[in-house]
This record gives C-alpha cells, structure tokens and sequence, in this order.
C-alpha cells in the first residue's frame, strides 16, 4: 500500500463494468484507499488476503451474483460493511440485499453525492461495529482476568482453611496419642473412596473436611473419659456417644463447612439403624458420613495400637465385606474392594510422609525454642 494511503479506510469496488469501476475509484481514491475487481470470485479472493473496511458490489454480475457474495464477504470479514448498487429500481430487490446481510443499497443511475453520503454512513458504521466488538473483547478478557483472580483468592483462602482445619486436627490428636496421624490417613482413605464413587468437587471438599474434622466433638469429652486406660463405664459412653452432636454443634453456621458438619454428625451411625447418636438407618445417612465409616473402620482395623497389633489389608478387607448391610452402606464395600490392594498401601505410605512433612516445621521451632532456653539458662 503506498505511504499516502496509510491510516486511510479501505474500499473494494466490485462491478463487471469497468466504466463503474473507473467512476467510483476517481471518486473515492482522494479521501479513501480504494481498489476494483471485476467479479464476485476476484472479490472473494482479494479478501483472503487482504482487509477491506467497506465492500461496494454490483448485484448482478457474471457468474457469482452480488447478492450469493455478500455472505461469504461477511465470513471472511465479519467487520466488513457492504452498500449494493443495482439497476433494478425495484422494493423487493433492495429487501433481497438487506436480508443477505447487506448495509445499504443505491439505485443506477447513481447521484456522487448520494453514493459519497451511502460510503460515509458505511464507515461510521463499520468504526461502530469495530468499535463495539473490541468493546466487548475488552470486556470479556477484563472478566477472564477478574475470574482468574477471583478463583486464585479462593484457592488461596480454602487452602487457608485446610492448613487452619489441619491444624486444629493435629490439637485433637494430641489428646488421644493411640490415634496420632488417624486424620491425615482417613482423610486420604476416604477421599479415593470418593473418586471411586465419581462426587463432585463440592462433595470431595466436604467428604475432605468432615474426614479431617470427624471427632472436633471429642473436645467437648472430659479428659478423664477420652483418655481412660480402662473400659469406660455406661455413664461413660452416654457421654462418649454424644462427640458426634457436639461437633456438629461447633461447625453450625459455617457455611462453607455445612457439608462437613453432616459427616462430624453421621460417622457413628449404622446402615442396618444400629448406630449413634441418632439411628439413622440406609439413605437417611448423610452420603460422604457412609463413606467416612468405610475408611474409618479400615484404617481402625490395619493401624496398630498399644492393646493389639493392625490387621492385614485381607482380614480388613473381608470383614468390610461381612459388615457390608448392616454396618456399612454395601455400595462403598464394593467400591473400596474394586481399588487395588497396591493403592490402599500406596496411600497409606504416603500419608505418613506428608504428615512428617507437616509436622518439620513444628518440630524446627520446638527445637529452636528450647536451644535459646538453654542458652538464656548457661548464660
């Protein structure tokens, strides 16, 4: 394009008459960039390659008409503006070119001053349309960034909260030293029970925190029952029994814990009815509570305590079996069965290595901590 035209809104003329391509061009060219093609293909394949603001066509030429262009015109330029020009001097024939996507319409024999008015309001409206459409590209990548931002914050403060709910976790562990790290491997355990089950992102994260949060109740149990030596009395466990409410009591009005808070509630109840602390029986049982139970019972069963050694994953994995319909909702038995046995050891193993991981930086400022009391106490 040469150096004078740069800056200049670009005009295709398309006429089978050379003599209105001639005319339009002398016209346009001192205020526009202005080239003409001889037909509708020529039109179509100057197109590809090139960029034109405002497209001026004949409709009835040789082969491809004016009218079966300005489709195609519109595909490979969407911006583009097309004003048609017919001797037909016929209603029909100007509702026939607006209808196929056309801006204007101007009738041979044309007036210059009328086909110079039909190019400038072509233009503005081509700007308009640019306008909008930028507009519009701005505004979407403006909502694109705010909701990357938004979804980082969020992942942020839920990630906030899973450290805040690890930690609180790790507190009440300390008061039971026979279920150290029981939280970190139910929650792991319980969560590829819900894969297996196909939940949803909602579901995972409150199957999550209802695992890792399941006995917060205990707090509200005396020390003097939940770290008995001896078989708790009657008296003892009527009290015992009621961690469940009393958790669920702790998590109420935390609505992004509400999910979590069924699971605190649920875990002791029974699919056959026989559980606590409310009875509930099959469906009526809050859905990741029944997955709860599965990974709870597992883990209780192949962990290793003072009183008596862990289960093989065979001897746990059948009694899973025997228990399924009557402590145990059967569906979540078979998905557990259908994880290979490698996988139940793998996360296992695992959870053990992310819980010293999370535990370092405890232990390097205990540390820290009793190196400057020594050093205060020798100087």
């Amino acid at each position: 394009m040469p150096e004078e035209s740069w800056g200049k809104a670009r005009i295709l003329v398309v006429d089978d008459e050379p003599e209105i391509r001639e005319v339009l061009c002398a016209l346009l060219s001192d205020d526009y960039f202005c080239e003409a093609v001889g037909s509708a293909e020529e039109a179509l394949s100057v197109l590809g390659s090139k960029g034109f603001d405002l497209i001026i066509s004949d409709i009835m030429m040789s082969g491809m008409s004016g009218l079966e262009m300005v489709p195609k015109v519109l595909s490979i330029s969407p911006d583009a503006v097309v004003v048609m020009i017919s001797g037909v001097q016929t209603i029909e024939s100007a509702i026939k070119a607006l209808r196929a996507g056309a801006f204007d319409y101007i009738m041979k024999p044309f007036d210059l001053r009328q086909v110079e008015a039909a190019v400038k309001r072509a233009l503005e409206h081509h700007d308009l349309r640019v306008a909008k459409r930028r507009y519009e590209n701005h505004l979407q990548e403006l909502v694109r960034e705010r909701t990357e931002q938004l979804d980082q914050a969020l992942a942020s403060v839920e990630e906030a909260y899973r450290a805040t709910l690890k930690a609180l976790a790790h507190a009440l562990e300390t008061r039971d030293a026979e279920t150290h790290g029981h939280s970190e491997r139910v929650v792991t355990f319980s969560l590829r029970l819900g894969r297996e089950l196909g939940l949803d992102s909602n579901q995972m994260r409150s199957l999550e925190f209802g695992s890792l949060l399941h006995d917060i109740g205990k707090i509200g149990v005396p020390d003097a029952i939940l770290r008995k030596p001896d078989k708790l009395t009657e008296e003892e466990w009527i009290k015992m029994r009621q961690h469940p409410l009393h958790g669920q009591a702790i998590l109420r009005g935390i609505e992004f814990l509400e999910g979590a808070a069924r699971v605190v509630a649920q875990h002791h109840e029974k699919w056959d009815g026989s559980g606590y602390p409310l009875g509930l029986r099959g469906a009526e049982i809050d859905l990741n509570a029944r997955i709860f139970a599965v990974a709870d019972a597992f883990d209780a069963m192949t962990s290793d305590r003072v009183y008596r050694k862990g289960k093989p994953y065979e001897a746990a994995a059948e009694e899973l079996g025997l228990f399924a319909d009557k402590q145990f909702d059967p569906r979540v038995v078979a998905a557990f069965h259908r994880v290979p046995r490698e996988d139940w050891d793998a996360l296992r193993r695992r959870s053990v290595i992310k819980k010293q991981d999370e535990l370092q930086p405890v232990r390097r400022s205990v540390a820290a901590h009793m190196k400057d009391n020594l050093t205060a106490m020798a100087s």
